[in-house]
């Protein structure tokens, strides 16, 4: 099976990015290993239907990004299938999140919607220009890292851990750097 773990949001805005960083973390602290499946690792950034191409090359994929849930608060992680998502998810914490839905939902009109899961944290601040996640989301992702590093293991996947002290704080970090250095150019 080819797997595509795919992070959503804006790295510009605080928790928004935190799809992006977690996205990047798992992919540079970790090593995985199938004999039977690949899996790759993209930043979506907020380019919602703009995926649907490199979404349709895949068999499963599994969606790293924030969710607005009723009776939620702030650093709560959801998993879920997106056939089947709980009644408390919104979508409305921000527009690329509508956008990722309507997407999903039109490639499953056409038949090319790769089986999806989602990994979902809601955020606290979307719309100040900070590369800083708040505490509640830092301490959220490290949930969302060990369900996802469970998922892998009950899909086949051998783990290694390669990079034992990279936090998603210093990936948002490293963003940032990398960001500017791209601006400069």
């Amino acid at each position: 099976m080819k797997i595509l773990v795919l992070g959503i949001g804006n790295v510009m805005f605080s928790d928004e990015g935190v799809g992006v960083h977690l996205c990047r973390l798992v992919e540079q602290k970790y090593a995985f290993k199938s004999s039977e499946h690949t899996v790759d690792f993209v930043d979506g950034g907020t380019l919602a239907e703009r995926l649907t191409p490199i979404l349709a090359q895949y068999d499963y994929a599994i969606i790293f990004d924030c969710v607005s849930a009723n009776g939620g608060e702030v650093g709560d992680v959801y998993f879920f299938d997106f056939e089947d998502v709980p009644n408390s998810i919104t979508w409305q914490g921000s527009a690329h999140e509508v956008e990722m839905l309507q997407t999903l939902t039109m490639m499953d009109l056409v038949g090319d919607r790769p089986k999806t899961k989602v990994i979902g944290i809601i955020p606290e601040v979307v719309n100040i220009t900070t590369f800083e996640l708040t505490p509640p989301v830092r301490e959220g992702s490290k949930l969302m890292e060990k369900t996802f590093l469970n998922h892998m293991r009950e899909l086949g996947f051998e783990i290694e851990l390669k990079e034992p002290d990279l936090s998603i704080q210093s990936v948002a970090n490293l963003a940032c750097q990398r960001d500017h250095n791209d601006s400069s150019l």
